[in-house]
């Protein structure tokens, strides 16, 4: 089966989750992955769903990065007035690097909004949905990463597109949106690979001690238990880091373990495992910055 073929039957079975909420969905679609991969791209949907509250049907991808990176004031794509149509608007830019490209259904664009003048030097960020094949949307494609090639990515240009007003969502696309998407990213994710390893420790052929298994799932219900939590809170920080901890050990016991699979699935792990350290930094500075926020504010709750 082509890699696009086995994306679409990854996402039949991820709509097809008997699941009541994002967090559960995340978690199922761990489990039911063959691949590491794929519980990502589970988690991944599922925080998404988190973000917005959408429906679990729709296939979403958040476009924040630029050349620049990713930061606030790195981000140029903008959105303007639409001086043709009262009250609509028209986004121009590129975005470098946009997870499953023009196989998403629906873009979450970080974009620029006008701002007064005296506020030039801080961007005002907003957040605009709108579909991946609206006109003067273009992808293209990117090589393959070197781990979890079945997912494709692409950059995005952004020429013109129109935006109705229904489509910016509400609030501050940094503070309501690209911030605290980082931290739910973090958890769904995790929450994915966390079941995907019990699938893995489960399988006759690792047989894993019932003892390590439960104390997997232990790790997945506090890391779901933390995504339910408000992600900006330093608190929530700080624990997700010591769950996170407690989770690569767990992998540590798990994985003499997993040299008991089929020669396919073990290659695949050791070619996807680096997925686990992306953003490993940023989760770092987030930790460190908790840390100073309690230190400052010893009283704050949270």
């Amino acid at each position: 089966m082509s890699p696009i073929g086995e994306l679409e039957t990854w996402w039949t079975g991820h709509v097809a989750l008997p699941a009541d909420d994002a967090i559960t969905r995340a978690a199922l679609g761990g489990f039911a992955a063959d691949r590491l991969g794929y519980a990502f791209a589970s988690g991944y949907q599922a925080a998404l769903q988190r973000l917005t509250g959408g429906a679990p049907t729709i296939r979403r991808s958040l476009l924040a990065t630029e050349l620049g990176g990713a930061h606030p004031r790195k981000i140029q794509t903008a959105l303007r007035e639409d001086a043709a149509r009262p009250g609509g608007w028209r986004l121009r830019g590129e975005k470098r690097f946009a997870t499953l490209g023009a196989s998403a259904d629906e873009l979450l664009v970080v974009a620029r909004a006008p701002a007064p003048e005296q506020e030039l030097d801080r961007p005002r960020l907003v957040v605009v949905v709108i579909p991946s094949d609206r006109a003067g949307v273009r992808f293209e494609p990117l090589p393959p990463t070197p781990f979890t090639p079945e997912l494709p990515h692409a950059r995005a240009r952004l020429d013109d597109v129109e935006v109705a007003p229904k489509e910016r969502l509400p609030g501050d696309g940094y503070a309501s949106y690209l911030k605290p998407f980082r931290t739910i990213e973090d958890c769904f994710v995790h929450v994915a690979a966390l079941a995907w390893w019990i699938r893995l420790a489960r399988a006759p052929a690792v047989a894993a001690p019932e003892s390590l298994v439960e104390r997997l799932l232990a790790a997945l219900l506090a890391v779901a238990t933390i995504a339910g939590m408000d992600p900006r809170a330093p608190a929530v920080h700080l624990a997700l880091a010591g769950e996170l901890a407690r989770a690569r050990a767990l992998l540590a016991e798990l994985e003499p373990l997993l040299r008991r699979l089929g020669p396919e699935a073990r290659a695949r792990w050791e070619r996807d495992r680096a997925l686990l350290e992306i953003a490993g930094n940023a989760r770092a500075r987030r930790r460190e910055a908790a840390w100073r926020r309690i230190a400052a504010h010893p009283g704050e709750r949270g």
